[in-house]
């Protein structure tokens, strides 16, 4: 690497940290606000809620890092541009081809940075963070108030729980025991429950209905001892969103889910997107190609960075809506998740190419 590419890529870093220094502290002031709604006198504190934010703040630059890529590479080289020093490095021999190839090395190392930080900083704290508000929330009864939690599967025996208790125990079990003709045979209501290491769960204030030949006869018991269908699983994880998870927990949730008979397509288009967000950034930096070289004497950045954050803008909602579309029509997962970043990249090496034809 000479020294006209460690410049272009020291300009480049200086760029996305530029971009990275206004996108998040805005995103964060956007977080807080939300989550002062949910601040509550008795369970959730304004000082948990500061705390969650602070936590989540790696989640965000994760996930603003194609936005981060649009930006830094326009700032980063619009400012070369300005002041005249692409114009003397093209001069020196540097295609516009050549400085694309550049641009696609420092998107390299973002996505490295990106990926390291996703999978050992980012989910393990924002999973503490919903953790520590879960567990405040679920001090004043405001965790009920959201449906049904969990539930899972096992051949004709459903349980569903209403919700987790600050000591991530379950309350509101409801099972339902089915006959191979789908009528039902049992149903089981357990208030709380106790869990234990071997996947056994001590039932309390159970109510039990018993359906044999069209009679129904209902028992109460205080205790019930039950063979759970989450065994092996953590309860508590098993409650947080999709986007919280790395890789390791998204695959070992994904065979769960898929062995219980359970939906899985919204946690495995969650997996494929960490491994599209790659190709979302080298597309969303190549992008920064065009937007240099179209009006390389422009007397300033405001205009392009406009321009910038409309198209990021645009291109972060359709991919949202596709992605949501793939969830809702069960689509191919690989194909949706995949599809648009691949076409994106395509689109901005088409761009590259013609810029470095006509210059």
């Amino acid at each position: 690497m000479n020294i006209f590419s460690r410049y272009l890529i020291r300009n480049l870093f200086i760029g996305f940290a530029a971009a990275a220094g206004l996108l998040i502290p805005l995103f964060t002031t956007f977080n807080l606000i939300n989550e002062l709604e949910d601040v509550t006198p008795n369970g959730y504190h304004w000082n948990q809620a500061l705390l969650v934010v602070l936590m989540t703040l790696p989640r965000s630059l994760v996930d603003l890092g194609p936005f981060i890529a649009l930006l830094g590479g326009i700032i980063g080289l619009g400012q070369m541009s300005k002041s005249l020093e692409l114009t003397a490095i093209r001069t020196a021999g540097f295609s516009i081809f050549r400085i694309a190839l550049v641009t696609l090395y420092a998107g390299l190392f973002i996505n490295l940075s990106l990926g390291a930080l996703d999978e050992w900083v980012a989910s393990p704290l924002q999973q503490h963070a919903l953790q520590l508000k879960d567990g405040a929330l679920a001090k004043t009864g405001n965790a009920a108030d959201a449906g049904n939690a969990l539930w899972a599967r096992k051949g004709n025996e459903f349980v569903t729980v209403k919700s987790l208790d600050e000591h991530s125990q379950p309350v509101g079990i409801e099972i339902f025991r089915y006959q191979d003709d789908l009528t039902l045979e049992s149903y089981v209501y357990a208030e709380t429950a106790i869990t234990a290491d071997n996947g056994q769960w001590t039932l309390h204030k159970v109510m039990q209905k018993k359906w044999d030949n069209k009679k129904e006869s209902v028992q109460t018991q205080d205790t019930l001892l039950w063979q759970s269908l989450f065994a092996g699983m953590n309860l508590k994880g098993l409650t947080l969103p999709a986007d919280s998870f790395s890789i390791k927990q998204l695959k070992q949730y994904i065979t769960y889910l898929q062995s219980s008979q359970q939906p899985s397509t919204e946690y495995r288009i969650a997996l494929w997107q960490k491994l599209g967000r790659p190709l979302l950034v080298l597309a969303m930096i190549l992008l920064a190609i065009p937007f240099t070289f179209s009006i390389p004497r422009a007397p300033g950045l405001g205009s392009r960075l406009a321009v910038g954050v409309i198209v990021g803008l645009l291109t972060y909602i359709i991919y949202q809506i596709i992605l949501n579309l793939g969830l809702l029509f069960s689509l191919n997962v690989p194909l949706t998740t995949l599809a648009p970043p691949l076409l994106l990249l395509l689109i901005a090496l088409a761009l590259v190419y013609r810029f470095d034809k006509q210059h």
